[in-house]
């Protein structure tokens, strides 16, 4: 049988390698090693599904198939800041869907997209648990509600700088 192992994935491939063993021998072990993977590398390579594939006994097809099923794994490296527009009904009560359309112009991607930068990653959340500061948005583990267009804008030239903290609160109200 043919390996369909990226040999260019070399240096990662000893990463994914020491992943798998670590953890192939747990019950259920697939979704210890697609988080670690992704731990590590921030993003699922896709030369490492071979492996893991090969890892477990199970097919390329099994492995994507439960990555693609999880919204939380990703096949591609985001930005640096990964920012989450909440959806949830009370968002979308407050005016979520239109700052979702500004917030989308002004950087000019859609979700699951990345600035050109490398900065900012868009995703949608369906709720963030601010429902009484709606409409919110999160980056990292930072949620600002009652945002809008203006303060959003504000956030997003804070985020391109690279000039700020995940650590302290990013904008004044």
């Amino acid at each position: 049988m043919k390996s369909n192992i990226d040999p260019s994935f070399d240096g990662a491939n000893k990463v994914v390698s020491m992943i798998i063993d670590r953890n192939k021998h747990l019950s259920g072990a697939l979704l210890p090693i697609l988080h670690d993977i992704q731990h590590h590398f921030g993003y699922i390579p896709k030369p490492a599904l071979a492996l893991i594939a090969q890892g477990l006994h199970q097919s390329e097809a099994e492995i994507y198939g439960v990555i693609s099923f999880y919204a939380h794994f990703r096949l591609q490296p985001t930005g640096k800041h990964i920012v989450e527009i909440c959806r949830g009904e009370a968002c979308q009560a407050m005016g979520s869907t239109q700052l979702e359309h500004a917030i989308k112009k002004q950087l000019g991607i859609d979700y699951q997209q990345t600035t050109q930068d490398n900065s900012i990653t868009l995703e949608p959340v369906y709720c963030v648990g601010n429902c009484a500061c709606a409409p919110s948005v999160k980056v990292g583990d930072n949620v600002y509600g009652r945002m809008n267009a203006e303060k959003f804008s504000r956030l997003s030239d804070q985020l391109s700088s690279y000039a700020i903290s995940l650590d302290e609160p990013l904008v004044k109200e």
